[in-house]
């Protein structure tokens, strides 16, 4: 298991260099210049080219890459093209607003979704119709679309909830429970987007792999013993399906975080997502670079963390010889 998870991590090393690399030359087929950007559009050709060579866009493309990279693997991001600020400062300051917006979007997501796959698979019938109808509906809702819609109705209609920010233009002045009600009336919006798509993607594979698992031998043989429908669910059924489920968890950790991109730039979560669509507007290459490696890294680790939980949760896994071995 060991060699195995050596391996995955290699072939992921591999996979974040291969996107980096093509996120870098893609960028500089864009279009757009930042010199251009950074002089407004009255510049002289002199100024524009002054511009670039200190921003060192006047090198060759391949040299640039060289250079990023071995600065980036040193742990020197870069200094931000549009704001002046070093990467690495702007990327640490919004990094936790998008952890605690993902963290309990994802547990919320999953203990709901959970509950409402269970209901369905057991239950079945018009329960099951009609929780598939919500469920497929809220899966296939695009978050920017539903972000909107919720902030029409409970901002501008209802007026109830906050759609700006992360707290109020007076949380400086507020202090222990009003500042905590300000700081979750403004987070109400974006986690219920996050979360409402979550529970429908996880609430569907909760009852796929819960009815799967119901044909299996020793369900029948749970049910045989004279175990009430409850027990033959909670122990025999919901726990063997809850094994793939550990596996999505990991998988859809990097998912979150990219769908927190459009959610953060929709309602102004001061977060990595709001940082990166600013940034694509500007042409802030060092900031787009910076934050693409990190969403790549995380596509890497949360592939990993679904080989641990599976491993973990499936003993068989543990002993299993690797593919090709003899």
């Amino acid at each position: 298991m060991l060699l195995a998870l050596v391996r995955r991590a290699l072939a992921g090393l591999a996979v974040v260099v291969g996107v980096v690399t093509l996120m870098f030359f893609l960028l500089r087929l864009a279009p757009g210049d930042p010199a251009i950007l950074l002089v407004g559009p009255t510049a002289s050709p002199a100024q524009v080219e002054a511009q670039r060579k200190a921003l060192g866009l006047d090198r060759p493309v391949a040299e640039q890459y060289a250079q990023w990279m071995g600065q980036f693997i040193r742990g020197r991001w870069g200094t931000s093209i549009a704001t002046g600020r070093p990467v690495r400062a702007m990327i640490a300051e919004a990094w936790p607003a998008t952890v605690s917006l993902v963290g309990i979007s994802l547990l919320l997501s999953y203990i709901l979704g959970i509950i409402v796959g269970a209901v369905q698979a057991s239950r079945g019938g018009a329960t099951d119709t009609a929780l598939s109808v919500v469920t497929v509906t809220l899966f296939a809702l695009p978050g920017y679309w539903l972000g909107l819609m919720l902030v029409m109705v409970f901002t501008y209609w209802a007026r109830a909830l906050p759609s700006f920010g992360a707290a109020g233009f007076d949380a400086d002045f507020l202090t222990g429970w009003s500042r905590l009600a300000d700081r979750l009336r403004h987070l109400a919006l974006p986690l219920t987007t996050l979360t409402l798509i979550g529970i429908g993607g996880t609430a569907r594979y909760v009852r796929g792999a819960m009815l799967d698992v119901k044909g299996l031998p020793h369900v029948a043989i749970a049910q045989a013993k004279g175990l009430s429908p409850r027990q033959v669910t909670l122990r025999h059924i919901l726990r063997n399906a809850l094994i793939p489920v550990l596996t999505l968890l990991g998988l859809s950790l990097p998912a979150l975080f990219s769908g927190a991109v459009f959610i953060e730039a929709i309602f102004a979560w001061p977060g990595v997502g709001r940082i990166m669509v600013d940034a694509v507007g500007a042409r802030d290459y060092p900031v787009i670079m910076a934050a693409t490696a990190v969403s790549a890294v995380l596509v890497v680790l949360g592939n990993l963390l679904a080989e641990l939980l599976a491993a973990w949760a499936d003993p068989r896994l543990r002993t299993a010889e690797p593919a090709g071995a003899a």
